[in-house]
């Protein structure tokens, strides 16, 4: 008769009790239990902090593993080096080979990605956008290394990283608002002041371009900056539960409150950069830098690109407000974009099995609020998630942007994050808001019917 498998348990655990002792660790039972949960004793080694000599004088290096990412900007670029660096020292070696593919491309082919030869980790959205690809089968699922960390989280973060399947598919990194930025000297040139409202707003809009100002700079080359206008509008016009049941099919795109809302946007879009279809998020914010525009709709993240122009005094100079009141009664619910960043495991990586251990120890390693600080000082508009960050070095945006957040009723994740790929990617609703905004003033029923069957041709999730 063979072993029993209780035996077999009782035999790996004294053996991992065994190389513990062999390294001088004082282990408890659930460690143990841990080691096993991470796939090996140097995993876990790695995922404590650091690398351990022996009694032998043989050190328990990291190994290694691979991450694929999303992060071209140079700012975030370099703060995803940094965490990669920081691992790598604190975890006797690990080497990790690090894919970065740009942003819109990343994003656009990430559903054949996930399903050919991914790398072990990747950069990705929490949301929507991550249980649609956990309940795809495409990602792993992480619980261990939640149950180590989630202590480090509030109810909201934890809420944003689970599946469908109520399995944790990722750790949450950093988040940042959307809101309306500009520059306070040169507002303080022109005598500007924000608008209260919808229609201060708009008088706003005519009277920076009276003075030869971009009133409003807009950038839509990659396709989703538009949706973040699309947003917006509609949680101001229509409400939190409306633009969420929209998004996920629960309401029709023929609703006549979509038609409002474009109706709504229609009454902004001749303030827009000219040629704005082919322009970058990065050459929208650049008009802003330089003085040749007014406001910007964007994420925090265009601090990033200020920060980029080398010049302390340009990103001292930044300063934001809230999107303005629509005059309706979901107004109160000063709903906003805040998009969190996570880093997930894919399923199909083929590396995955060996590497496993590592990539857990890595998951691990970015929750860590002095990790977070690592990646936010070189992208000041990315805000650490962890409780344990320490925001004693925020500077005032930064703070800004935690207290309009914290402000917030209601809080979403992004058009093409809380809606599902196929729908808001290039070959669906990208493509249809630049047709909008090729002709804004128009009638939009038709439009509107297309979106609709579009949806309606997407098979079932």
């Amino acid at each position: 008769m063979g072993d029993s498998r209780d035996a077999k348990r009782v035999r790996n655990r004294l053996a991992l009790r065994d190389a513990a002792l062999n390294l001088d660790l004082d282990l408890s039972r659930r460690d143990v239990l841990k080691i096993a949960g991470y796939g090996s004793l140097a995993a876990f080694i790695a995922a404590c902090g650091g690398s351990t000599t022996t009694n032998t004088g043989i050190t328990a290096t990291g190994g290694k593993m691979s991450l694929g990412s999303y992060n071209t900007d140079p700012n975030s670029k370099a703060g995803t080096q940094a965490i990669v660096d920081a691992f790598t020292s604190a975890n006797g070696g690990t080497k990790v080979t690090v894919n970065t593919v740009d942003h819109g491309t990343f994003q656009n082919q990430i559903s054949s990605y996930l399903q050919g030869t991914p790398e072990d980790a990747f950069t990705w959205f929490s949301g929507h956008r991550m249980r649609f690809f956990a309940s795809k089968g495409l990602a792993t699922p992480i619980n261990d290394v939640w149950d180590a960390v989630k202590s480090n989280y509030t109810a909201g973060f934890a809420a944003s990283v689970k599946g469908d399947d109520g399995n944790v598919y990722a750790i949450p990194t950093d988040y940042y608002p959307w809101a309306i930025f500009y520059r306070k000297d040169v507002w303080a040139q022109h005598g500007y002041s924000v608008p209260a409202d919808w229609d201060a707003f708009k008088a706003l809009c005519q009277k920076m371009k009276g003075d030869g100002l971009i009133p409003i700079a807009f950038a839509d080359k990659d396709g989703w900056p538009a949706q973040g206008t699309f947003d917006i509008i509609n949680l101001r016009l229509n409400g939190y539960d409306f633009h969420t049941q929209l998004l996920t099919g629960k309401q029709k795109w023929t609703d006549p409150r979509v038609a409002a809302v474009y109706k709504k946007w229609s009454e902004i879009t001749q303030y827009y950069s000219p040629a704005f279809a082919g322009l970058t998020w990065e050459q929208g914010a650049d008009q802003l830098l330089r003085k040749q525009a007014g406001m910007y709709l964007l994420g925090l993240f265009v601090s990033d690109e200020f920060k980029a122009s080398g010049s302390a005094a340009d990103l001292d100079q930044l300063d934001f407000f809230p999107f303005p009141n629509l005059g309706t009664q979901y107004d109160a619910e000063k709903a906003l974009d805040a998009p969190i960043d996570v880093y997930m495991l894919t399923k199909k990586s083929p590396t995955l099995s060996a590497n496993l251990g590592q990539a857990k120890a890595f998951m691990e390693f970015v929750s860590k609020g002095s990790t977070q600080v690592l990646y936010w000082k070189n992208a000041p508009g990315s805000i650490p998630t962890a409780n344990d960050a320490d925001t004693s070095t925020y500077p005032a945006l930064t703070k800004k942007a935690v207290q309009i957040v914290s402000g917030a009723q209601r809080i979403t994740q992004y058009f093409d994050r809380d809606s599902r790929p196929d729908f808001s990617g290039p070959n669906g609703m990208q493509g249809f808001l630049l047709k909008f905004l090729s002709n804004p003033g128009g009638d939009t029923a038709s439009l509107q019917g297309q979106m609709q069957a579009f949806w309606d041709s997407l098979p079932p999730e």
